[in-house]
């Protein structure tokens, strides 16, 4: 069985946009959950966050980021094109219910897998309240999605190019502080005070951080949350095999156990997570991540001086 591609183009330079027909992984996703694709029978698997999904029309949307062999081998696929293998929905859902007032925060690539996330918080009658960021503008995506799954949204870019100039940690200080003044804030998202009443009250405390991106954003989005006391989750993407607890390639340490994010998570207490050992961990392949590249383009370089 394979999945025909439907859909595919680039966002934002080199990041994709691909929807894919998968009836049965499009029926039971869950805010939170990934796949684990593979391209063909030799290539590797690479786990992907399910961005959206539609069970009626039973297709996901996967956004991913041209860094390594095969997600460049993916970006080369077009609509009417298939990919052998999408096992899935895998992993734990978010946990959706009615906290309060939340912050989802995503960087980069991360604000792809924070929108589900943020769309469901804010159906379960939560304010919420999004930050997203990148480096640049050019490379920014999903505003448009994320103002609408928002009661307000904040927009960082490392050079200034659009929102605030900075980091997205600097907003969540912000906000954080913000909060202990007692200082609510507008509504910069989805509109009127009326709208965001009915969509379930706050007092304006917030009550939960949700951060997806690059870990070193996330553990600097932890570092800043932790001092405030307020409950911080993360949702980790570490070397991934085979997506069910048997490899153990995906193994984390969180709370000084060992936890597998497959299995485990991906979702886990930001203020437990040992980075450093995370951070270690994805760049244990490194050498041989440069390795296939190089080969890649070798071959590709030969098969076009033919």
């Amino acid at each position: 069985m394979s999945f025909t591609i439907l859909k595919k183009h680039e966002l934002v330079p080199t990041v994709h946009q691909m929807e894919i027909a998968a009836p049965r992984v499009a029926k039971k996703a869950m805010p939170g959950q990934f796949v684990i694709l593979r391209i063909d029978e030799h290539g590797e698997r690479i786990p992907l966050t399910i961005a959206d999904y539609n069970a009626q029309a039973e297709t996901i949307t996967l956004i991913f980021q041209e860094i390594g062999k095969t997600t460049r081998q993916l970006a080369s696929l077009a609509a009417g094109g298939s990919i052998a293998d999408v096992v899935g929905p895998l992993g734990n859902p978010s946990t959706i219910e009615k906290f309060g007032t939340v912050v989802c925060v995503g960087g980069g690539v991360g604000i792809a897998p924070i929108f589900p996330i943020a769309r469901a918080l804010s159906g379960a009658g939560n304010r919420v309240i999004s930050i997203i960021g990148a480096r640049s503008a050019d490379i920014l995506f999903w505003e448009d999605r994320m103002n609408e799954a928002s009661s307000e949204l904040h927009i960082t870019t490392d050079d200034g190019t659009k929102g605030h100039h900075g980091f997205v940690t600097e907003v969540v200080q912000n906000l954080l502080e913000r909060d202990e003044r007692g200082e609510h804030g507008e509504h910069e998202g989805r509109g009127e005070h009326e709208e965001h009443e009915e969509r379930g009250g706050h007092n304006g405390q917030i009550n939960r951080v949700i951060a997806i991106g690059p870990p070193v954003m996330m553990r600097a989005v932890a570092g800043v949350t932790k001092p405030f006391g307020v409950k911080t989750v993360v949702s980790l993407n570490p070397i991934m095999v085979d997506g069910t607890g048997m490899c153990g390639a995906c193994r984390v340490l969180v709370g000084g156990e060992t936890k597998f994010a497959c299995v485990d998570g991906p979702e886990f207490d930001a203020h437990e997570v040992d980075f450093t050992l995370l951070m270690s961990r994805l760049a244990m392949y490194l050498p041989e991540e440069k390795e296939a590249l190089d080969c890649k383009a070798a071959a590709e370089l030969a098969a076009g001086s033919q």
